[in-house]
C-alpha cells in the first residue's frame, strides 16, 4: 500500500484546465430573448432596404420548438465536447467506442446542465435531439444508450495521478453549465491549509495535512482524500473522500463539511 501527495498547485492547475475546456460558448451560455414576432411585439420599421432583410432573421412561431439555446427552460443539445477535456489529462481516456454528449437548460439568471457517455453510433444529433421532448426542469435528457454514470467511460493507467484527476473530472462534469442558485462545486476552492481570513471551528480534531492524497491497495483499489473550502454560504472547509474499486474510474464518494466559522460570542 502506498500514499502519495499530490501538490495543490497541480491539482489547482489540473481544475482551471477542466473547467476551460467545458466552458460554454456564449450563445449557450446566455441565450438571447427571441423578439419580434415570437413575443407578440410588431418588428421595428426598417430604415433601409438592408435593414428589411434582418426581418427575416427575427424568429418566428414555427420556431419555437426548434431545439436551440433559449432561455424559455427547455433542454437543447450542446455544442461543448466534455470528451475534449480528457485529451490533454495524464493517466486517463476515453473507452473505445463511446462519446461523452451534453446537454444544456437556460432560465433568466439560472440554468442547469447534464453530461452522458453514450455509443458512438448512437450520438448522432438526431438521436440526441430525439429525446428533447421527454425532458423538463425535473429531469433532463437521456439519451439512448446512454450509461448511468459517464465516469463508466472512462479508463486510466491507475496511477495516483490519474484517480486524483478522477476525483476532479466528475466533480467538474457533474458542474457542467451551472448557473446561480443551482451552482455548487463552482462555490468550492481547494485548500491544503485552513484559510486564515477566519477562525474555525473543527466537528473533530483538525487533521495535520491538508494537501490531496491518494492511497492505492495492492488489489488496485484507491482512495482519494482532498479538502475544500465553500466560499459562499453556508461557508465551511469539506474533506472529500472518493473510494475507487478495482479496475473502475467510478467512485463512491463523501463529501462532509469537517469545520465551519467560529462565531463570535
Amino acid at each position: 500500500m502506498s500514499v502519495q501527495a499530490i501538490p495543490l498547485a497541480a491539482v489547482s492547475k489540473i481544475r482551471q484546465y477542466i473547467q476551460t475546456a467545458l466552458a460554454l460558448p456564449e450563445s449557450e451560455a446566455h441565450p438571447q430573448i427571441r423578439s419580434g414576432f415570437e413575443t407578440g411585439e410588431e418588428p421595428p420599421e426598417p430604415e433601409s432596404l438592408d435593414q428589411l432583410g434582418d426581418l427575416f432573421n427575427v424568429a418566428s412561431p414555427l420556431d419555437k420548438d426548434v431545439p436551440a439555446p433559449n432561455l424559455e427552460g427547455r433542454w437543447f443539445v450542446s455544442s461543448v465536447n466534455p470528451g475534449s477535456a480528457l485529451i490533454k489529462l495524464p493517466g486517463l481516456r476515453l473507452k473505445s467506442g463511446f462519446r461523452l454528449v451534453s446537454y444544456l437548460c437556460r432560465k433568466p439568471e439560472q440554468g442547469m446542465g447534464t453530461i452522458w457517455a453514450v455509443p458512438e453510433e448512437l450520438s448522432t444529433t438526431a438521436e440526441l435531439e430525439n429525446v428533447l421532448g421527454q425532458a423538463n426542469d425535473g429531469m433532463p435528457p437521456h439519451p439512448r444508450g446512454a450509461l448511468s454514470d459517464f465516469m463508466l467511460a472512462i479508463e486510466g493507467d491507475r496511477s495516483a495521478a490519474s484517480f486524483a484527476i478522477a476525483s476532479l473530472v466528475r466533480r467538474e462534469f457533474l458542474e457542467f453549465g451551472r448557473l446561480g442558485k443551482q451552482c455548487n462545486w463552482s462555490h468550492h476552492r481547494l485548500v491544503d491549509a485552513p484559510p486564515p481570513q477566519v477562525k474555525w471551528q473543527w466537528g473533530t480534531s483538525p487533521p495535520k495535512d491538508l494537501s490531496p492524497k491518494v492511497k492505492i491497495f495492492p488489489d488496485g483499489k484507491a482512495i482519494v482524500e482532498f479538502f475544500s473550502c465553500r466560499t459562499s454560504a453556508p461557508v465551511a472547509i469539506f474533506r472529500h473522500v472518493d473510494q475507487y474499486a478495482s479496475g473502475k474510474y467510478q467512485a463512491q464518494c463523501v463529501d462532509k463539511p469537517v469545520a465551519v466559522p467560529l462565531r463570535k460570542a
